[in-house]
């Protein structure tokens, strides 16, 4: 499923109990093929677009072509053969009455907002849930009609083919598929193509009655007797189930565009034609169904098949073809009828399966928050009706529809109640309000209303109130539902109809949905606050993760707790919540109804058996009861089951909501701990750039007066004509010099790794040659102290390495450096070990150690510890440890008092082969270059390197000193050497021992050559 951005809706009061909000995770909701394509789902669940509105002709004559169902020709048949003619007229007459007046409301309000029926009673008086009931009942009507319409198409191919009704059934259905999956484009051009064909049809059977039979309309207003109250009210019952009906043609209306300045007339004729419109034909074909039927019966037609909207037509179509031979005529008169049943009941059925989609998508889509597409529903549809068709429903048409009308009616009436008295008198909001996230769950408005009326007439129906209110059920439940309705909106204030403030203008043009990441017009949009963005009414009706966060007190449980808590004494609240009550309430809802459902099956099935019906009654009811009592029993133990299974998830979800609070508390805690750590770093990064910044400048404004003062002091100091007195404080000046250009050094060089302007540049290095060159350096100075120092492992170490050989070097002299000035009797070891591409190297001494608080502190920079008496700056440890880390490797230190200090150094240093040296060309080697100037030894040279690098001028110069004195064919490199020295260009000095390094490097590969 899909998510993505959307504009935040203006900040809405929430409800004083609701608790804090539960932020829930987008996931971006991907509509499978059906869904995603508007063309297969017709905008099912939702409110039609402007966009998607097509023409006021076209919407108006597909919206009519719903009065082709030959049912109303069954029903004026039906009523006539019932009630007689007089009865049935008046019922007729009323029945296209009321319809008329109860549709109009109905077909404008459908059509101005581009809602469907379902849509319409959400926002009519019936709330979210509320309308689920409203859903099953049109659901029912669909599928009912469509059962009637496709068996009266199956009896014409009977009649005219010989199909076996089985397989006519199955034909009558399947054939209707391909058409209505392909929504209003489909029946559209159905309608529109066969229209013509219908009228033409339609009317040459009652032309030929007029024709040919001038005298029988004489006999219809003969037939069944007089006028009878009883007779009129039984037969309106019947007729007021076509009602439902206009459910149907509010589907069509909901694509009329919107009215037009200068063309409203044309916009309110187009509703009127497309909506209650239909009504005027069907009251005509109810009297011509009753017409056809005397002439069925004055043919020879046998009652119960006159009936047979196929018969009926049949007599009609052979006085058409009366002038031809009897064979022909025949023939002709069949294939007529046929053509016409066909045609008509296929521009019914569509209207029947397309209806029937969206009611049960919108059934199933609040009851499982899940929507497979219209298509799948269309199918569903058409497989119960096929079901249905196996049961022979003519026989008792006018006990199965006098059964629903009770019901239908009331649901009808309380919509229009709504809509033609709330509404006007502000008893309810003036605009229609279908979405989720706007609406409570129950409103008792619809609900009440229509529950009431359809008690009453239902109790009216069974004769609870006597035979004659037995008769006007109907009128009863219409009259309850229609007076119910404004009294409990005045009662409850209207103020069911909103759970939040409307938006209208929040949402102007076109919105993307924050979960669907589609685009869609405003009036579909409402604003969430569990995915903090607008959602449309179609992810808003499928999310089952929210829990209705935006109006936590208007789902369904909280209205029912507290209606409860209103009815019930203090001390039984705390049973509202036990899953002992919650039982009892939905046994208390579901048992009366099925006990219901199960008398009205009843008395169905024992109106079937007709004359038979007292004979097998006792056996019939017995096993009724049996199989009552059975299904009530399942039920119970099923209820339990769910009941306590909901309070499960109930304990589980609300658990997963306060670990879901707390984490996230927690997170929002570690993002402000972040936020804080964020700009300590940020002070500490600008603190530390300014800090390397003042060092580079300080360091670069002190060496140059420093190492005038160090070369002067060193002059002065080795000048034989300094007097003694005097000599010793060139002395004491030249060790505070050399203290602080060291200290200057090492604070830049800690400066540089910090702010990781110090690169690692490994190359090809010969680690055991330079062990070598650290031992030879610091032997002296540890014989000078009466020390051991000893070099462990260096034979079986790899010729060649690669590494950082002057980064490793400076780490190595600053440990055995720190290792001779610490230890004062004893020795210094040096273990070196190189296994898995891995370098170890141990420096042990024998000094004083150190205690453990001092071993916490001996990488932090200036840290001395207690042997702040021997010389240096406290840099090099710090140095050392931040140029292995900078290398990938690790330092560590252990020791103890009075047992020494032991220093680990392992390093990455892959071994690898000795690098090729490229001869030159004979003419650019001097055949003599070593006998131009003699260099000093490696190591001693690797000594002057190390001097220079930290900065010790008396070293470099003591080091010339015993170089010369060594060798005295080295003198021009040292005097070399010791003018530039005497100069202070320690770059150049520098540059000059680098040379002699590799010069000699080339010598001692030439000679191994």
């Amino acid at each position: 499923m899909q998510a993505a951005s959307a504009r935040v809706h203006p900040a809405e009061p929430a409800a004083a109990s609701a608790p804090p909000v539960q932020r829930v995770v987008k996931i971006r909701r991907d509509y499978n093929a059906w869904v995603a394509s508007e063309t297969l789902e017709d905008y099912a669940l939702r409110f039609t677009p402007r966009a998607a509105r097509r023409t006021l002709g076209g919407v108006a004559n597909t919206a009519f072509g719903a009065a082709s169902f030959l049912v109303l020709e069954a029903v004026g048949a039906t009523l006539l053969l019932e009630y007689g003619f007089a009865n049935a007229a008046w019922a007729i007459l009323a029945t296209g009455l009321v319809i008329l007046l109860a549709g109009w409301p109905i077909a404008v309000h459908a059509a101005r907002h581009g809602l469907d029926m379902d849509l319409l009673t959400r926002g009519a008086g019936f709330g979210y849930i509320g309308s689920t009931i409203t859903s099953l009942i049109y659901a029912c009507f669909t599928f009912v009609f469509f059962a009637l319409e496709a068996a009266i198409m199956a009896y014409a191919l009977e009649l005219a083919f010989g199909v076996p009704p089985a397989w006519g059934y199955a034909l009558c259905a399947l054939v209707v598929l391909p058409l209505v999956m392909h929504g209003m484009t489909a029946i559209a051009r159905l309608q529109a193509w066969t229209q013509p064909l219908w009228l033409a049809l339609l009317i040459l059977p009652y032309a030929a009655v007029v024709l040919r039979r001038p005298g029988l309309g004489a006999e219809l207003a003969h037939l069944g007797g007089g006028f009878t109250l009883g007779g009129f009210g039984a037969a309106l019952t019947v007729g007021m189930a076509l009602i439902t009906q206009m459910g149907e043609q509010a589907d069509y209306l909901r694509f009329m565009p919107p009215p037009r300045p200068g063309r409203r007339g044309r916009w309110w004729a187009a509703v009127f034609v497309g909506g209650p419109g239909w009504v005027i034909p069907g009251v005509a074909k109810m009297f011509g169904g009753a017409l056809l039927a005397c002439l069925a019966l004055s043919l020879g037609v046998a009652r119960e098949r006159a009936v047979d909207p196929n018969q009926l037509y049949l007599a009609g179509f052979g006085l058409v073809f009366d002038g031809l031979p009897t064979a022909t005529a025949a023939r002709l008169a069949v294939a007529a009828t046929a053509l016409f049943v066909v045609v008509s009941q296929l521009k019914i059925n569509v209207t029947n399966a397309y209806a029937g989609s969206l009611a049960w998508s919108n059934f199933f889509a609040r009851l499982t928050h899940s929507h497979p597409g219209r298509v799948v529903w269309v199918v569903f549809n058409t497989a119960i009706a096929l079901l249905l068709m196996e049961m022979d429903l003519f026989r008792a048409l006018d006990r199965v529809l006098g059964l629903y009308a009770n019901v239908a009616i009331a649901w009808i009436m309380s919509v229009v109640a709504d809509l033609v008295v709330n509404k006007p008198l502000g008893l309810s909001p003036r605009e229609i309000e279908f979405r989720r996230a706007k609406l409570y769950d129950v409103n008792p408005v619809g609900v009440g209303a229509m529950a009431l009326a359809s008690l009453v007439s239902i109790a009216a129906h069974l004769s609870a109130f006597g035979t004659l209110a037995q008769s006007f059920s109907a009128a009863i439940a219409a009259v309850v539902a229609l007076a119910t309705a404004p009294l409990i909106a005045w009662a409850t204030q209207g103020r069911y109809y909103l759970a939040r403030p409307t938006d209208e203008g929040a949402y102007l043009g076109t919105r993307r949905c924050v979960v669907c990441e589609r685009d869609y017009e405003g009036p579909e949009m409402a604003h969430c606050p569990a995915y903090r963005g607008a959602i449309c009414s179609l992810c808003c009706a499928l999310d089952a993760r929210c829990e209705d966060l935006c109006k936590p007190d208007a789902r369904a449980s909280a209205q029912a707790r507290a209606l409860l808590r209103r009815l019930l004494p203090r001390r039984a609240w705390p049973l509202l919540d036990a899953g002992l009550a919650r039982y009892l309430g939905l046994m208390a809802v579901v048992l009366p109804l099925l006990g219901l459902g199960g008398v009205l099956l009843y008395r169905a099935q024992l109106a079937l058996l007709g004359a038979h019906a007292v004979e097998f009654a006792p056996a019939l009811r017995a096993a009724w009861t049996q199989g009552l009592v059975a299904v009530l029993l399942g039920v119970a133990v099923a209820g339990w089951w769910l009941v306590l299974n909901q309070q499960s998830r109930r304990v589980a979800q609300e658990e997963s909501r306060r670990q879901a609070q707390l984490l996230g508390d927690e997170i929002a805690a570690h993002r402000r701990t972040d936020a804080q750590l964020q700009q300590a770093l940020a002070r500490a990064a600008a603190a530390s750039a300014a800090k390397t910044r003042y060092i580079n400048t300080m360091s670069h404004e002190l060496r140059t007066p420093l190492n005038a003062i160090l070369g002067y002091a060193l002059i002065l100091d080795e000048d034989a004509r300094m007097p003694a007195h005097r000599r010793q404080a060139v002395k004491v000046i030249r060790r505070g010099g050399e203290h602080l250009l060291a200290l200057i050094e090492g604070s830049l060089d800690l400066a540089r790794i910090e702010a990781g302007r110090l690169r690692v540049e490994p190359g090809p290095w010969a680690l055991a040659e330079s062990l070598r060159d650290l031992q030879r350096l610091f032997a002296s100075q540890a014989e000078a102290k009466g020390l051991g120092f000893e070099l462990h492992g260096a034979d079986a170490l790899p010729a060649w390495v690669r590494g950082d050989a002057m980064r490793v070097q400076q780490v190595l002299i600053n440990l055995v450096g720190n290792a001779i000035k610490f230890t004062e009797r004893g020795q210094v070891r040096v273990s070196v070990r190189h296994a898995g591409e891995i370098a170890r190297v141990v420096v042990e001494d024998s000094g004083p150690g150190m205690a453990a608080a001092e071993l916490e502190r001996v990488f932090e920079p200036f840290e001395r510890g207690d042997a702040a008496r021997a010389p240096g700056t406290g840099l090099g440890l710090t140095i050392a440890k931040m140029l292995t880390e900078l290398m990938g490797g690790a330092l560590e230190v252990s020791s103890a008092p009075g047992q020494g200090t032991r220093f680990t150094l392992r390093l990455y240093l892959p071994v690898i082969a000795a690098p090729a040296v490229r001869a030159a060309p004979p003419a650019a080697r001097p055949p003599e270059r070593a006998a131009e100037v003699a260099l000093p030894p490696r190591d001693q040279l690797l000594a002057l390197q190390q001097a220079l690098a930290r900065g010790h001028v008396k070293g470099v110069l003591g080091l010339l000193d015993a170089i010369a004195a060594a060798d005295p064919g080295c003198a021009p490199f040292v005097a070399r050497l010791r003018e530039l020295a005497s100069e202070f260009r320690l770059d150049a000095l520098s540059q000059a021992v680098a040379r002699g390094l590799h010069e000699g490097l080339h010598g001692e590969l030439d000679e191994q050559r």
